[in-house]
C-alpha cells in the first residue's frame, strides 16, 4: 500500500501482456497473482477509479492469455503439463485467498463493495481455467495413466474430481459465489455488531438458496444437504454422521449432566477476577505460538472478529485471534488453536506444491490437527509445567497460581453461550445444535425467519441457558455467511481423529508428553509432519488416512474414552 504501488502494479500488467511470458506458465502466473495483490494493496489509496481499470485490465489480460494446450507427447509430459495448469490455478486461487484475508482484516469498511467485485472478478477467472477445454483435453488422456509415484496418481484422480466439480458450475455462478461471500459476511459483521438479525436475515436466506442450488448442481447423486456436506468432508453423508453423533451422545450427555451436578474447580481469584491486558496478552501468544513451531517467515499473528487460518499455501500462512480482557483463555487458546491449522499449512509437502495431493483431505482432517493442539496439548496437564513460567513473566498477579491450578482452569467446565468460548465437555453439544439446523435448513424443515426462535428454544434444552440477545446467539458464527455451510460437523470430527492420532503419537514417540512439559515440541510436530502434514490428499478418504496411521477408520470410542476418563479423574467422579 505504499504510493509507488501504481507504478509497480502498472509494470506488472505490462510484463503480463508480454507474450513470451505465455510459454512459462508458472512464472505467467506468479505475474498475474501480483498484478491482483499490487491492486488489491493499491485499493486503499483514494485512487480507486485508476486501481479499478487496473483490476480490469489484469482480468482481460488473464482470460485472453490461457493458449492452447500442447496435448501431444507421452504420458509423462501430458501429467507435467496438466500439473502446469493446476498449478497456475492454485496460485491464482492463493492471490484470492489473500484478498479474502484482507477483507476479514485489514481492509477499511468502505472497501467491502469493492472487494466483492474484485473477487467475483477473480474468481470467474479462475473458474475459466479450472474448465478449460485444454485442462479437460488433459485429463481425459491420463484416465488410464499408471504410475509408480501415488502422488502423482492423486493428482490426477483429484485434478478429475476438481474439474468436474467446477465445470457443473457457469462462470455467473462462480462469479455469484465470491460476490455473495463477500456482501454476506459483510451484513453479517454489521448485524453482530448491532444484534439485528433482521438486517442480517435476507442476505442468509439468499446464502442458503444460492448454497443449495451449487449443491444440486455439483453432486446431483446425492442429498441437497449431503451435497453440502461432501465439500467439506469427502464421502460423510448425513446419515453417518446421524449414526455417529448419536454414539457420542450417549456417552456424553450423561457425563456432561454428572459434571454439571458436581461441585465446580476451585481456581484461584487471579485467574477468575481479574482483568487481563490485551496487549499483554498478545505478546504472550506470540511467544507461544514461536514456540509451538509457528514460522513467522512464513507466517503473520494479526486480530480479527472470529479467529481463521487463511493464506496463500505453506509458504505463507497467516492466522488470527481475538482477545477478551475478561477471559485470558480465549486469546491463548484460539492462538494455539489456529497454530494448529497453521502448522498442518507450514508443513505440507514443497515436492507437491500448489498442486491437488498438497492440500489438506478434509476439513475434519484440518480440525484434528488444530484440535490436536488446542485439547490433547494445551488442555493438557504436561503443557502447563512449561507455560505457568511464561504466563508469570507476563502477568506477574498470577506468581502464586501453579500449573495444576491452570490446568484445572482451562479444563473447568462452565456451559455458555458462545461456542467459541465452549469447555471442550460441553463443546459437541454447541455442533449438533449446528448440524441440526443446516440440515433442516437445506431440507426445508426450517425457514430461515425461525432461526433465532429455534436457537433459544434448543439452548435451553440442551445447556439449560437463555439466549439474551441474537449477537449471542444465532449471529455469533461467521461460518454461514461465507457460505461454509455443512462445515460445522467438521469440529467434532476433528476432535474424534484428534482422540485417535494423539493415542498412536503417545506410542510412537517415546517420552512424548515428558518432551512437552519441558517445552520440546518438535518431536510431535515432525511426527505430524510425516504421518499427515506431508501426506495432503495422498489417501481418498479421511477414513483411509486414519486407517494408515492409527490402523483403524474413525472410532468415535476413543473420544468417548478419552473424555471419560479426563473428567471423571478431574471431577471425582469415580
Amino acid at each position: 500500500d505504499s504510493p509507488g504501488a501504481m507504478d509497480a502494479t502498472r509494470r506488472v500488467i505490462a510484463l503480463s501482456r508480454n507474450r513470451s511470458w505465455r510459454s512459462k506458465p508458472n512464472m505467467y502466473t506468479y505475474v498475474c497473482a501480483l498484478s491482483v495483490i499490487s491492486v488489491s494493496m493499491y485499493t486503499y489509496t483514494n485512487m480507486y477509479t485508476k486501481s479499478h481499470k487496473l483490476a480490469r485490465a489484469f482480468c482481460a489480460t488473464a482470460t485472453s492469455s490461457v493458449g492452447n494446450a500442447d496435448v501431444t507427447g507421452t504420458k509423462s509430459d501430458k501429467y507435467q503439463k496438466m500439473c502446469e495448469r493446476l498449478k497456475e490455478i492454485s496460485q491464482l486461487s492463493g492471490a484470492s485467498s489473500i484478498l479474502g484475508w484482507d477483507e476479514q482484516t485489514m481492509m477499511p469498511a468502505g472497501a467491502a463493495a469493492a472487494r466483492g467485485q474484485q473477487k467475483a472478478a477473480l474468481a470467474a477467472v479462475i473458474h475459466e481455467k479450472q474448465t478449460s477445454t485444454e485442462l479437460k483435453e488433459l485429463i481425459q488422456e491420463l484416465k488410464n495413466y499408471e504410475s509408480s509415484n501415488p502422488y502423482e496418481e492423486a493428482n490426477i484422480r483429484d485434478a478429475k474430481r476438481d474439474f468436474d466439480l467446477e465445470n457443473s458450475k457457469s462462470k455467473e455462478i462462480a462469479r455469484k459465489e465470491a460476490e455473495m461471500e463477500a456482501e454476506c459476511f459483510n451484513a453479517w459483521l454489521q448485524a453482530r455488531k448491532a444484534d439485528d438479525w433482521e438486517s442480517f436475515e435476507p442476505k442468509l436466506k439468499e446464502m442458503f438458496e444460492l448454497r443449495k442450488k451449487v449443491s444440486q448442481m455439483t453432486r446431483p447423486e446425492l442429498s441437497t444437504y449431503d451435497g453440502a456436506l461432501d465439500a467439506f468432508e469427502r464421502g460423510m453423508p448425513a446419515e453417518r454422521l446421524d449414526a455417529i453423533f448419536d454414539t457420542v451422545k450417549k456417552d456424553l450427555l450423561p457425563l456432561v449432566k454428572s459434571v454439571i451436578n458436581s461441585p465446580s474447580l476451585k481456581l484461584p481469584a487471579a485467574l477468575t477476577d481479574t482483568e487481563w491486558d490485551v496487549e499483554l496478552q498478545s505478546k504472550l501468544c506470540l511467544e507461544v505460538a514461536r514456540s509451538l513451531g509457528f514460522d513467522m517467515d512464513r507466517g503473520r499473528f494479526d486480530v480479527s472478529a472470529h479467529p481463521f487460518t487463511g493464506g496463500a499455501g505453506p509458504l505463507d500462512v497467516r492466522i488470527t485471534t481475538r482477545y477478551n480482557p475478561k477471559n485470558w483463555k480465549e486469546g491463548i487458546g484460539g492462538t494455539i488453536h489456529e497454530v494448529g491449522h497453521a502448522l498442518y499449512e507450514q508443513g505440507r509437502s514443497t515436492d507437491q506444491l500448489d498442486l491437488p495431493v498438497s492440500r489438506a483431505l478434509s476439513m475434519g482432517v484440518h480440525e484434528s490437527q488444530s484440535l490436536l493442539w488446542e485439547r490433547m496439548v494445551f488442555q493438557g496437564r504436561p503443557f502447563w509445567e512449561w507455560a505457568t513460567p511464561i504466563v508469570h513473566k507476563y502477568f506477574p498477579h498470577t506468581k502464586d497460581v501453579t500449573a495444576d491450578d491452570f490446568y484445572r482452569a482451562v479444563n473447568a467446565v462452565e456451559p455458555g453461550l458462545i461456542r467459541t468460548e465452549a469447555d471442550e465437555l460441553t463443546y459437541p453439544l454447541h455442533i449438533f445444535l449446528r448440524f441440526e439446523l443446516e440440515k433442516g435448513l437445506f431440507e426445508g424443515q426450517i425457514p430461515v425467519s425461525e432461526l433465532p426462535k429455534i436457537w433459544r428454544m434448543e439452548m435451553k434444552k440442551s445447556l439449560g441457558l437463555d439466549v439474551p440477545n441474537d449477537a449471542d446467539g444465532v449471529l455469533q458464527d461467521v461460518h454461514w455467511s461465507v457460505g461454509a455451510i455443512g462445515y460445522f460437523p467438521s469440529y467434532s470430527l476433528g476432535a474424534m481423529m484428534a482422540a485417535q492420532f494423539y493415542n498412536t503419537a503417545k506410542e510412537q514417540i517415546d517420552g512424548l508428553e515428558d518432551e512437552i512439559a519441558k517445552g520440546n515440541f518438535k518431536p510431535l510436530v515432525d511426527w505430524l509432519n510425516e504421518k499427515i502434514h506431508r501426506v495432503g490428499s495422498l489417501y481418498p478418504s479421511p477414513d483411509q488416512l486414519l486407517e494408515a496411521v492409527t490402523g483403524k477408520p474413525l472410532d468415535p470410542s476413543a473420544y468417548c474414552d478419552y473424555l471419560k476418563e479426563k473428567y471423571t479423574k478431574l471431577y471425582g467422579l469415580e
